[in-house]
């Protein structure tokens, strides 16, 4: 198991991002193939049951507007409506980050640093939050998220997503 992010409690997800499931993820997502999600996250409930058991809420991690735009619909919040728990778009994107994919895992914490705010309007105190996502590389994006809705009140912030890259060690991928 890997370590998780600081502000994470447990994570799970379906499986490696490679393979199959790479090319599942990028049908959902750069296919705008929207109907994968239900399947997809089917196999998230059965791989994530005990990140799902006892949880109050799922909560997909934004997309900045425009890339939500451009894309015409965000893959964690397609994911998350499937899962069984009552979904709750409870954060948003405040800054226009470069993409994750691509940056060196250094630099992943630092571009997302600050881009995610709560709605307003909307309440977590007191609640288990699942958040949703397609891939977590790194867990910046989604500890991110968490320590928001920590800050925000939520009792404990759990991970679910379709997939974990698994990242080289430096020797290995070239660096």
């Amino acid at each position: 198991m890997e370590p998780l992010p600081p502000f994470i409690d447990v994570s799970s997800a379906v499986g490696p991002y490679d393979g199959r499931l790479r090319d599942v993820i990028h049908a959902l997502k750069y296919d705008a193939r929207s109907t994968i999600a239900k399947h997809l996250a089917q196999r998230m409930r059965g791989a994530g049951a005990a990140v799902l058991d006892g949880s109050d809420i799922v909560v997909p991690v934004p997309l900045h507007r425009s890339r939500e735009r451009t894309r015409g619909f965000n893959q964690a919040r397609e994911l998350g409506r499937h899962l069984g728990l009552p979904l709750r778009d409870a954060l948003v994107r405040t800054k226009k980050t470069g993409t994750q994919a691509d940056l060196p895992a250094a630099r992943r914490h630092a571009n997302v640093r600050g881009a995610f705010a709560l709605r307003t309007g909307v309440a977590v105190d007191g609640l288990v939050v699942v958040l949703i996502d397609d891939v977590s590389t790194t867990g910046a994006t989604l500890n991110a998220c968490a320590s928001v809705l920590l800050d925000a009140g939520a009792a404990e912030v759990r991970a679910l997503t379709a997939a974990r890259a698994v990242i080289a060690a430096p020797n290995q991928a070239g660096d």
